[in-house]
């Protein structure tokens, strides 16, 4: 029977090494798609916020967020089916 995703086996406890193993991509996904849109949102709030412009940079942003979340939860799943495997 296989042991229990970040579960060391030999001492039943958590396996701090494979938890930061797997958090440390997770949050360079995550840090990726926030920062480009808080860049171009920052971007925007430069310009102004009447012109179209600015519109258009604010849903940028948005798509932005959107795609990133997107991306950010197909991996937790891609991950979560490879650890399952193994």
């Amino acid at each position: 029977m296989p042991s229990p995703p970040f579960i060391d086996q030999a001492s039943g406890e958590l396996d701090l090494g494979q938890i930061r193993a797997e958090v440390f991509p997770l949050v360079a996904l995550i840090v990726l798609f926030g920062g480009l849109a808080l860049l171009v949102f920052l971007i925007m709030l430069l310009i102004g916020g009447n012109s179209l412009l600015a519109g258009l940079l604010t849903v940028v942003s948005q798509f932005i967020l959107a795609v990133g979340t997107g991306i950010v939860l197909m991996y937790v799943i891609a991950r979560g089916i490879q650890l399952a495997d193994e």
